[in-house]
């Protein structure tokens, strides 16, 4: 029994790593580090504009692995690592220090939910593959959050300010997007898009509207696809709940007017 354990050990070690996917998921941690160190150097816009990097190169790991066949547990736990750092601590720390300070202990106690709700959301994930469905995530997905942080420092330098924001609603937001990705609200994964089937002719002309739309006004539409996205659940959640009260409630109405008769 030793004998084969050890062994097992000794074929995990000689396995290795892949190196591509991996690579990208490196880039992924590094723009969130660096995040960060701009974050303490007050360059808050380049701290917003690396996590949105982030979220890039953190999309394309997973799908190049799929595609090269390369997906390992090892790459499934280093890159919940790489999020935590690039979408949990990177992006409280911007909101932070461009805004929370002002709030004292209640400004970094908000911070410090998000970074919490964020790994918990990404050690939830990991429990649950395979257990719910694949076109759904269950509660707002991290770099969800943290694109959202990021696009709400950008829309404010755009619009002209300068400095910190030191508005109350910076506050209730981060706290917001905290609960949201522990919540068990149902958010569209988007995986099973599928771009190189057939689509209608319509669809490409749409996709190329709105990527002249992100590149004209790319402060104004990641802002506006980050707050319609966290917000996609709730409003989703809520439709459900209206249609099944709305629903009984018809049916009460068909049976007593059938008792009547």
């Amino acid at each position: 029994m030793n004998n084969n354990t050890a062994a097992s050990r000794d074929a995990i070690r000689k396995k290795g790593i892949y190196v591509l996917p991996n690579l990208f998921t490196t880039a992924s941690l590094f723009c969130g580090f660096y995040s960060i160190v701009a974050s303490t150097k007050a360059l808050f816009e380049l701290a917003a504009i690396t996590i949105l990097v982030a979220a890039v190169f953190d999309g394309l790991d997973g799908r190049i692995a799929r595609m090269t066949n390369t997906t390992s547990r090892f790459g499934a736990e280093y890159d919940s690592l790489s999020d935590q750092v690039a979408f949990g601590v990177a992006p409280a720390m911007l909101a932070y220090t461009w805004a929370l300070h002002a709030f004292g202990k209640w400004g970094w106690l908000a911070a410090f939910l998000f970074v919490a709700c964020g790994a918990l959301r990404l050690a939830r994930f990991n429990v649950q593959i395979g257990f719910i469905e694949s076109k759904v995530f269950n509660g707002l997905p991290i770099p969800a959050a943290a694109v959202a942080v990021a696009a709400w420092v950008l829309l404010f330098y755009y619009l002209g300010r300068e400095g910190k924001f030191t508005n109350p609603v910076v506050l209730i937001g981060i706290v917001g997007l905290s609960i949201l990705m522990v919540s068990n609200i149902k958010y569209y994964s988007f995986k099973d898009l599928n771009f190189f089937t057939r689509k209608p002719f319509m669809s490409f002309v749409l996709i190329v509207l709105i990527l002249s739309l992100i590149v004209v006004e790319f402060q104004i539409m990641t802002f506006t696809f980050a707050l319609g996205y966290s917000l996609s659940g709730p409003a989703w959640t809520l439709y459900k709940v209206s249609a099944r009260v709305y629903g009984d409630a018809k049916a009460r109405k068909v049976a007593r007017l059938s008792g009547k008769r």
